[in-house]
């Protein structure tokens, strides 16, 4: 089971609705590169045949992934308390630098976030959860051990 924000949830459908939507337009560009002729040599038909397995593919995926996510509602949660979704201040008890930390299901990847995103099922997510305010946490990172001390959830 995977958990996972309704915003989250909301991005998956989305990117799955937009897929879908594009199941036609792909048919038909295989349709068109089939009626241009021989098949071994068309490079358009193999091309569309192999943007249609990726994108049914990765429908096969997005689907999977919603029939299988406990969606955590905002407030289910103890506010004082870490849990996915929240937003959290850390120091680094090293060099007391102060950096914003996202706990979230699956990460992004936008870089322009004022958060840095660290999913659940990572060394950092998995020492973050249920942490709370004044503790500090061990993270077992692949370049050592890191301490940080949870200063503000937001």
């Amino acid at each position: 089971m995977e958990f996972m924000t309704p915003a989250e949830r909301d991005q998956i459908k989305s990117r799955l609705d937009e897929l879908i939507a594009r199941r036609p337009e792909i048919s038909l560009r295989i349709a068109e590169a089939r009626a241009l002729g021989d098949l071994k040599e068309n490079g358009d038909y193999h091309a569309a045949r192999e943007d249609q397995a990726m994108e049914e593919a990765e429908i096969k995926r997005l689907e999977q992934r919603l029939s299988n996510a406990k969606v955590v509602e905002e407030g289910a949660t103890p506010s004082d308390m870490i849990f996915l979704g929240a937003t959290v201040r850390l120091r680094d008890t090293e060099t007391g630098e102060e950096d914003l930390f996202k706990l979230v299901g699956e990460a992004t990847g936008d870089l322009m976030a004022e958060h840095v995103e660290v999913t659940v099922s990572s060394p950092m997510g998995e020492s973050l959860l249920k942490a709370r305010v004044g503790e500090t946490v061990r993270v077992d990172a692949p370049r050592g051990v890191k301490r940080f001390e949870v200063v503000e959830i937001l």
